[in-house]
């Protein structure tokens, strides 16, 4: 078979998810991100699991990613959109019962005229610009606002992975004036933000990354190992180029192999030439430009010709890689392909 195999690890994601919501007091509900079909995971798998798991709140970027969850998850679970309210969301929200979290005055007017009664909440900026409800809005719009009853008042920190960063307490200080006093849950953490510390926890948190093993929750449990099988190996020479462009030469008599995957499969092309690739704890360099479908990797050395390489796993996750890429690890996560044979295990 030439599809790699992508393992998932559903108990480690349950794992992490317990860990973090333990970073927590008793009284703050952990949610869980979910968009990007679970970070490129399967959003499916992921949530179901997270749920059994006592997950009762999740979260997605866009209405059709919680209309595919609903259908998952059942009537039970919240489901918030970040995106808020778009054009031509009304059926899904409504049908699928999702909480969209209204972004702006114009998602606020949208909301009230084609789905009066609804549960939605609110989005506010507080110094990112990026998503989000303007101070002066929100204060001009609070009343009323609040007379219909939002679920959840949000914002999101810009830094919270870095955890000197002036800008988160300038975030939370921003957040508590907007919203201090109002019978509303809130929201301000995602992975990072947890770990600054219980001011930042509120009523509700949602970590995303951090269930997937990816930094800044530095004790999260690999979730993902991806075994690359092998096409074939040759021997090349002293002088002799690997790949396009002949970027590669061999100093030395050299096995080379090439792999099964490529940037079509998300291992994106800036991870050639410091990316390495493992036979159990050994590391085989990367060698030459990473094609569309095929790595090469250098193999010398090794007892016998493997029949399959990790890029993920163990040894090396997803910062790690990323690292070698000059990324991050959400990157990473997030590209791994559809041709991977995605194999789920605990869960």
């Amino acid at each position: 078979m030439a599809a790699a195999d992508l393992t998932i690890d559903l108990d480690a994601i349950i794992a992490n998810w317990r860990a973090l919501d333990a970073v927590s007091a008793a009284h703050v509900t952990t949610g869980a991100v979910v968009k990007a079909d679970g970070y490129g995971l399967g959003a499916g798998a992921v949530a179901m699991a997270l749920h059994r798991a006592g997950v009762d709140s999740f979260f997605v970027a866009l209405a059709e990613e919680g209309a595919t969850l609903r259908k998952t998850l059942g009537p039970e679970p919240e489901i918030f959109v970040f995106s808020g309210h778009m054009v031509g969301d009304d059926k899904l929200l409504r049908e699928f019962d999702l909480v969209p979290l209204l972004n702006s005055v114009e998602q606020i007017e949208r909301q009230f005229k084609a789905l009066p009664g609804k549960p939605f909440g609110v989005q506010l900026d507080t110094g990112m610009n990026r998503l989000g409800l303007e101070p002066d809005d929100f204060t001009h719009l609070r009343n009323e606002l609040m007379a219909k009853g939002p679920r959840l008042l949000m914002s999101h920190l810009a830094s919270a992975d870095e955890a000197e960063h002036p800008q988160n307490v300038a975030q939370l200080a921003a957040f508590r004036r907007l919203t201090d006093g109002l019978a509303c849950r809130r929201s301000l953490a995602a992975t990072g933000g947890m770990l600054l510390g219980s001011a930042y926890h509120f009523d509700l948190c949602r970590p995303g990354i951090g269930l997937y093993g990816g930094s800044p929750f530095a004790a999260a449990k690999p979730v993902v190992r991806l075994s690359l099988p092998v096409i074939q190996c040759r021997d090349v020479l002293i002088g002799e180029t690997v790949g396009y462009n002949a970027t590669w030469t061999a100093t030395r008599p050299s096995r080379i192999a090439t792999l099964s995957a490529g940037y079509a499969d998300g291992l994106i092309r800036a991870i050639g030439g410091a990316a390495k690739i493992w036979a159990e704890d050994r590391p085989c360099p990367l060698v030459g430009r990473v094609s569309m479908d095929l790595i090469g990797v250098d193999v010398t050395g090794l007892a016998a010709d493997p029949e399959r390489l990790d890029i993920l796993g163990p040894v090396q996750g997803i910062d790690r890689l990323a690292a070698a890429a000059g990324t991050i690890g959400y990157e990473i996560l997030t590209s791994l392909g559809a041709r991977y044979n995605r194999v789920y295990i605990g869960g």
